[in-house]
């Protein structure tokens, strides 16, 4: 007989957190740029779009196209020595075979894909198309930062529950745990963690994930608090509900608004760790292309002048990073109890 009013009740809770979220047309038009770096990451995982990333399609350090081709400069030319030629058949037997070869090599460069001398966002120093890193770079920075806020918010939500719900010897123990982490700087546990998993997409969500979760730990812990000796739980226990239906069908919905802004901290945060340990060596892998291995390797460029690289890098995460955060305010304040409203 429960589960018809349980079901009943999901329901209602998701139509009105939907109504207030499309009542908020910051939140729709945040939620619609999410979707499609959401939409290009699959593209971009699938092969559809960016398959050819590390093709050199231009000339090296290609400017972007409103800028024009750069100026060309006259070097390594050398002048012909004058006076009489020099027989050179007389001393090397191979002389005659000289221009022969100077024609077959110069029919092989003709041959050869001309390579463009601009592209829409500019080239790397290899030639690269920096619109195509950028948007591989969006897979791999937005799935490391989105992957390692959500392992880190279950790790800390489970965490933070348990100890908050039980407390005791349980609590004592998590909050020892949650002080050893606490009393290190995330800095250095990124490195230790770096050094003991390695580098690869997976290892930096799980090592930014390890460093992360205490603070998601900390808030749900006080949530959970306040919420276990509250009315609407203890009736629940009354009526016989069950420990975790107790933990996570009557608080958890209650405190997921503050699980969701936590995350999206997290989500901001961990890209930000991920450009630092690309940078350091010990983020992605060498064959592998992020927002913090452009970054890097646009430190060297902007010394010659080649600033679109850092442009595009930085451009693709302050849209993502802007997007993201003003869509988890919205859907905070559309799960928020004390906002929402379920008539």
């Amino acid at each position: 007989m429960n589960a018809p009013t349980t079901n009943m009740a999901t329901t209602s809770l998701a139509r009105a957190t939907w109504k207030r979220l499309r009542a908020d047309r910051v939140g729709l038009a945040s939620m619609a740029v999410v979707l499609g770096f959401v939409g290009l990451i699959v593209l971009s995982a699938t092969g559809l779009v960016v398959k050819d990333w590390q093709k050199e399609v231009g000339v090296a350090s290609a400017p972007p196209g409103f800028m024009g081709p750069a100026p060309q400069t006259e070097a390594g030319v050398v002048a012909a020595p004058q006076g009489p030629l020099l027989d050179l058949s007389a001393v090397d037997p191979l002389a005659p075979r000289y221009g022969e070869w100077a024609e077959r090599a110069a029919r092989f460069k003709s041959e050869e894909t001309v390579k463009a001398e601009t592209l829409p966002f500019g080239g790397d120093r290899l030639g690269r198309d920096v619109l195509a890193k950028a948007t591989k770079g969006t897979q791999t920075s937005v799935f490391v930062g989105l992957l390692g806020a959500a392992i880190a918010a279950l790790i800390g939500t489970l965490l933070g529950a348990v100890a908050g719900f039980f407390g005791g010897k349980v609590g004592d123990l998590l909050e020892w745990l949650y002080s050893v982490f606490t009393a290190m700087p995330d800095i250095l546990l990124l490195l230790v963690f770096a050094v003991v998993f390695g580098r690869g997409i997976g290892s930096v969500a799980v090592i930014l994930a390890l460093v992360g979760w205490t603070g998601v730990y900390r808030q749900v812990r006080a949530e959970f608090l306040k919420h276990a000796v509250r009315d609407y739980v203890r009736s629940a226990e009354a009526i016989g509900a069950s420990t975790a239906s107790r933990m996570f069908r009557h608080i958890l919905p209650n405190v997921s608004h503050v699980i969701l802004v936590r995350m999206s901290l997290l989500v901001v945060g961990f890209i930000k760790f991920e450009v630092i340990l690309s940078y350091l060596g010990l983020g992605v892998g060498v064959d592998d292309v992020s927002w913090g291995t452009m970054l890097s390797e646009a430190q060297s460029e902007l010394i010659l002048g080649h600033w679109w690289q850092l442009a595009a890098a930085t451009g693709f995460m302050a849209v993502f990073v802007t997007a993201f955060s003003l869509f988890t305010d919205a859907l905070r304040d559309a799960l928020d109890p004390k906002l929402r409203g379920l008539e």
